[in-house]
């Protein structure tokens, strides 16, 4: 009889996976697209934490009212360079040199049929 499929990677023998090195599938950085929508999502979070800031200089008085404008006149200047910071990092480099045996999949048998358009 064979063995079931593990169902979970804590059910995968740890001497089969190596649990301190990631896959690295590509060297490639992130899309634009998605580059973009975390610059903008920066963004708008910054201006968030500005218009709390205002509404709590509203609320509050004494020398919190003055930090709470200070922090609102100084936030867009900070949320603009955030917008602006584009992702420069380098692909990551492969270290190690790949092995010349590939380690093959096993399967525990082959399922016999016929594919029917």
């Amino acid at each position: 009889m064979s063995r079931p499929a593990p169902s979970t990677l804590s059910d995968v023998p740890s001497s089969s996976r190596k649990a301190d090195k990631p896959a690295l599938i590509t060297s490639a950085r992130v899309g634009r697209s998605l580059d973009a929508g975390a610059r903008l999502r920066r963004y708008l979070i910054t201006m968030a934490v500005r218009i709390a800031c205002f509404g709590l200089a509203i609320v509050v008085d004494g020398v919190w009212r003055w930090v709470f404008l200070l922090a609102a006149a100084v936030l867009p200047a900070i949320a603009v360079l955030l917008a602006n910071a584009v992702d420069l990092r380098r692909p990551s480099v492969i270290t190690e040199e790949p092995s010349a045996v590939a380690p093959a999949l096993t399967s525990p048998g082959t399922i016999h049929g016929q594919v029917e358009p």
